[in-house]
């Protein structure tokens, strides 16, 4: 479990999340969503804590993380996977060789030990046969595959995904949807996703938080959208199907 408490940040005195609240589920995909500019990426960011907060708190467990040291934020952060929304795998390397990466720096394992255990995650994602080529081999589907091994290399407790659809075509997001969906549960990890995609909303989302002008706007689950009484998530919910009927037009 990840709790937010009353979050604030702003950038040049330009306020971005104002009192943010929510509280994200163990072994349940927790979506953000929002239109651009909402903060939903700030707010994820202040999470995992590449942002720090103005003020509140952000909870892992009966952590209070916001609070720790540097050094201690340092250690906790080996719990977390990250799922960048570029990918961020490195051009020089294998796929073999970049989901090894986090073991060599974080992890006491041998190299043979971390050679095992990047197996066991691109067997995970069905890239192990995958493993020798660079980065710049592999079609925008197999390096966000890539990526889910990176980040789950040390059995994290806790995953961030920024808009991990970013860039596929539909078919291939709906793949990348389903292999985090899976692995969250199969993990019971406590899964937050920064999306604007209705159709992950819709395939994925446990519990579902939607952001307005930097605030909480709405929240349920993905079965409480369509029926709820919020007008300007029905006016996201709106516009992001039109825009993809006029994708599928195109």
């Amino acid at each position: 479990m990840i709790a937010a408490k009353n979050i604030y940040k702003s950038f040049n005195g330009k306020r971005v999340l104002e009192d943010i609240s929510a509280v994200f589920e163990e072994g349940k995909t927790n979506l953000i969503i929002g239109q651009s500019g909402s903060g939903k990426t700030v707010l994820l960011k202040c999470l995992v804590g590449l942002h720090r907060a103005d003020s509140g708190e952000v909870w892992f467990q009966s952590v209070e993380y916001t609070a720790l040291s540097r050094r201690m934020r340092s250690e906790m952060r080996q719990q977390i996977g990250m799922l960048f929304q570029s990918g961020a795998l490195f051009d020089f390397a294998t796929v073999e060789e970049n989901v090894m990466f986090p073991l060599s720096m974080f992890s006491s394992m041998s190299k043979g030990e971390q050679r095992d255990r990047a197996h066991v995650c691109l067997e995970r994602v069905n890239l192990i046969n995958a493993r020798k080529l660079y980065t710049s081999e592999l079609s925008g589907g197999m390096q966000k595959r890539a990526a889910i091994a990176r980040a789950i290399s040390l059995r994290p407790k806790y995953l961030f995904c920024d808009e991990p659809n970013s860039g596929l075509d539909p078919k291939t997001a709906i793949l990348i949807d389903a292999l985090i969906k899976e692995i969250t549960v199969e993990n019971s990890i406590t899964t937050i996703i920064n999306t604007h995609d209705m159709n992950s909303v819709m395939e994925i989302g446990d519990k579902v938080i939607f952001l307005h002008s930097g605030k909480k706007w709405w929240e349920g689950t993905k079965n409480d959208i369509l029926d709820a009484q919020n007008v300007e998530l029905n006016e996201f919910v709106f516009a992001n199907s039109l825009a993809k009927k006029a994708r599928g037009m195109m």
